[in-house]
Order: C-alpha cells, then sequence, then structure tokens
C-alpha cells in the first residue's frame, strides 16, 4: 500500500483574491447513492481508486476522479492518501459521553452496572467543570477513532449538555445530545422531576437546538427511572418542539422489560410506555430493541422511528443480539453506536466488526459497504442529518475519515493476500482500531493522527 501522505494544517483559514482556500483530499473515496440494506449494495456502494474530494471552507465542493479535480482546480493545495480510503465521517448514534472515565468497567448486568458504575460517576457531573473536562477528553478520544458527528446522553444536570455542546461548537462539530431526565429508582442527588425535567430541557432547547451544528435530544433515560408524569411531561415538551429528537432505551435486557411491565401495568408492551405519553414518533432513537413484540415492531415500522444497533453493549453487559435483518426487513431507520460506555470501545470500526458478528448469529454476513454505511449514512438518517452529514457529496459538510488500509502487520498481510479493495476494507473492519485512522476532518479542518 502508498503511504504518501501530506500532513494538513489543523485549520485552514487563507484566502486567495476573496475566495475561501480550497483543499483537495486524493484517495481510494467512498461514495452511496442508496442504501445498501434495502437494495444490493453493488448499486448503491463505489469505490473510485483515483478519487478525489474538494473541500471549500467547511463544506465539499466537488467529488470526482482526482486528476480531473486537480486540472479543473490547480490552486486547490492537495493532500495526498495514496491507496488510503477516504469514507464520510463516523457518527455514532447513541453513546453516554458521561460514562468516558469508566468504560470498560467489569461484571455486571444492567440494573446492577448501572447502580455500582454509572450512577456514581454521573454524581460527579454535579461539577461543572469536571463536566467540561470529561465532554472535551470524549471529543478528543471519539476523533482520534475517526468519529465526527454523536448523539449523546448527558446527566440530570443542565450544564452536562451545556459542557457537550460547548466543546462541540469550539471543534465545529455536529453534536445531538440533551440532559437525562430520571424522578426515579435513582440516587437523590441523580433525580430531577417532572416540572424541573420540562423547565430545564426547554431552557437548554432555546439555548443550543439550532445553534450553529447543535441538535436537542430530549432525553428520559428510560421507563423505569421516570414515572408517567415525567413522560407524559417531556412528551408535551417533544410536542411543542417536533423539531427536537428524542432519545431513550428500549428492552435492552429481560430483566429490564419484566421491570417496565411491574412498574406500567396498564401498558400494552415496552413501547407503549412511551407511546402512551408522547413519546414515540418519526423522530424518536430507540437504543437497543433487542427484545421486542411483534406489536412493537409493527409501530415502530409504521410511525418510523430509528432503532439504534449498540452490538459491544449489546455484548458485553450479556443484553442479546439485536435482529438487524429482521428490522432492516421492515425498511426501519437503524443507525449504529458505540453506547459508551456500556459498549467497551470508542471505535466505530470496533463496532461495524460487532454488528457483522451480530448479524451471522441470524444467518446474515453483512458485507463491508452495508457496514460503514452504517455506521454513516445510515447513523444520520437516523439523528435526521441526511442533508448534511454521512455522505461524501457536494454541499455536504466536509467530515471525513480517511482509513489506511494496511495500518497493522496483521492487516497488511492480510490485504497483500486479498483480491479486492473490499476484501481490503473488511479486514480492516474485523481487526482495525484508532492505529486505522489516517485523519479526520471536520467541518474541513484536519488533525493528522
Amino acid at each position: 500500500m502508498a503511504r504518501n501522505h501530506t500532513i494538513a494544517p489543523a485549520r485552514q483559514h487563507a484566502k486567495s483574491k476573496g475566495m475561501t482556500a480550497q483543499i483537495l483530499l486524493l484517495g481510494q473515496t467512498l461514495t452511496f447513492d442508496g442504501a445498501p440494506l434495502e437494495a444490493p449494495w453493488q448499486d448503491c456502494a463505489h469505490i473510485d481508486s483515483e478519487g478525489g474530494v474538494l473541500i471549500e471552507g467547511t463544506r465539499i465542493a466537488a467529488v470526482g476522479n482526482g486528476a480531473a479535480l486537480k486540472a479543473a482546480h490547480p490552486r486547490a493545495r492537495c493532500v495526498s492518501y495514496g491507496d488510503d480510503l477516504i469514507v464520510p465521517g463516523f457518527i455514532d448514534a447513541h453513546a453516554h459521553y458521561p460514562q468516558t472515565a469508566m468504560i470498560a468497567s467489569w461484571g455486571k448486568r444492567l440494573i446492577e452496572w448501572l447502580n455500582t458504575y454509572t450512577f456514581p460517576e454521573e454524581t460527579r457531573f454535579a461539577d461543572a467543570q469536571y463536566a467540561g473536562r470529561i465532554a472535551d477528553r470524549y471529543l478528543d478520544l471519539t476523533r482520534a477513532h475517526g468519529t465526527t458527528t454523536i448523539a449523546s446522553f448527558g446527566t440530570i444536570h443542565p450544564h452536562s449538555a451545556d459542557a457537550l455542546f460547548a466543546a462541540a461548537a469550539a471543534r465545529g462539530q455536529a453534536v445531538v445530545t440533551g440532559k437525562t431526565c430520571m424522578d426515579r429508582n435513582a440516587p437523590d442527588d441523580l433525580r430531577d422531576t417532572a416540572q424541573s425535567a420540562y423547565d430545564d430541557s426547554k431552557v437548554l432547547i432555546a439555548h443550543w437546538h439550532g445553534e450553529g451544528r447543535a441538535r436537542y435530544a430530549i432525553t428520559p433515560r428510560f421507563s423505569p427511572t421516570s414515572t408517567p408524569e415525567q413522560l407524559a411531561a417531556l412528551g408535551a415538551l417533544w410536542s411543542e418542539h417536533p423539531d427536537c429528537l428524542m432519545q431513550t432505551h428500549l428492552s435492552e435486557q429481560p430483566d429490564e422489560v419484566a421491570w417496565v411491565r411491574d412498574l406500567y401495568p396498564q401498558a400494552r408492551d415496552y413501547l407503549d410506555t412511551y407511546e402512551a405519553h408522547g413519546l414515540l414518533g418519526s423522530r424518536g432513537l430507540y437504543g437497543h430493541a433487542i427484545h421486542l413484540e411483534p406489536r412493537e415492531i409493527d409501530r415502530l415500522a409504521e410511525v418510523r422511528g430509528a432503532l439504534v444497533h449498540c452490538p459491544t453493549s449489546n455484548a458485553f453487559i450479556g443484553s442479546g443480539q439485536f435482529d438487524l435483518p429482521r428490522m432492516a426487513a421492515r425498511n426501519i431507520p437503524i443507525g449504529l453506536a458505540t453506547d459508551t460506555g456500556g459498549g467497551s470501545s470508542f471505535s466505530m470500526l470496533r463496532t461495524m466488526a460487532a454488528a457483522y458478528e451480530a448479524a451471522q448469529h441470524h444467518g446474515t454476513a453483512l458485507h463491508a459497504s452495508q457496514l460503514l454505511w452504517l455506521a454513516t449514512a445510515g447513523s444520520a438518517r437516523t439523528l435526521h442529518l441526511q442533508d448534511e452529514i454521512g455522505t461524501l457529496a457536494p454541499g455536504y459538510y466536509a467530515d471525513i475519515t480517511v482509513i489506511d488500509l494496511a495500518s497493522t502487520s496483521a492487516i497488511a498481510q492480510r490485504a497483500n493476500r486479498s483480491g479486492s479493495v473490499w476484501e481490503d476494507i473488511f479486514a480492516t473492519i474485523m481487526m482495525g482500531d484508532d492505529r486505522a485512522i489516517r485523519d479526520t476532518w471536520i467541518a474541513g479542518a484536519a488533525t493528522a493522527t
């Protein structure tokens, strides 16, 4: 594999004769013109072995043959990546940035894990400075792994959302987050109320939602930690701000499902605890969704509510295997996520590998193009940002990840035996980590790795 890589500066502010400076990335480029989970992947995913992506300011200006773009834009500053793969930036559609410091904690099931590790760590976010430090750390770690956009839960503290929004804004980065709401079955210092959850979230929406690249998600943690009154208050807030997203958890573990049944005896099923309170809709993000009833699947398909697949977390906490092939066959929008820190890695490559392994349990071998689509355009669609990110196309934000397809000796020796670039990509998905991330570009700015 070629290694002729020219380092780009962290920011490009230079202008020539009043025109924004142009940057031309040269390498193998991956583009999508369809969803490879909904049509044959060969018709949807395309690799140009001599491709180029022209960046102008924060946006992509053109995508095409590298030599032709270079000839048409002779003043563009060229960054040559040789045989590295240029793809849309990875999008992590469900995470908990407050759990950064306690990732990979040992040996618990979901409820005990929350009580033992998660809640004590989230209590520390009462300190706004601590929240700011973790937000910066989290975005630095995820960028090093090629992630350019995340959707994250905060804590019950409003400043936990402020911290992540501010850290992302400083980086020019798209982010979805919200104050987590819990008014029962949590420690006293991690509880709000139905009214304060509504009020605090409303203030945050007014301050952040649609400001730059920030998007707000109304965020009840999950039904066991919210009373019906709180869910109703948040449902009312969503109806007042229908352009916001709503993120929560759904049917992660059987004992959780049983707990919900006890807490909500009138509900038809877990999903109904949200639906009855105005929290089911097309802009809803429902994490995990492993143990669904047929009615729940039918309703999600009907309203186009998005499911977020968290395969490393599902395996790490012993939750089960999300049935991606079944949900994709129902045309339910699906995103992909690390679920940090229930997930044991910040890497979307590792998450793609885990998604492949999970699908094998359901008799499907996902193609590399399908895995990359889930981590980019698919996740962008679940976040309703598909017109801004997730695809290499003119007008989209220049959020780009560059992947070294021979980043370790083990991967390189496999690549030397492969018969196609798709085999090389698959080997990197299955064996790659942050060493495979050559560069991560966010809004036209690169951090060389």
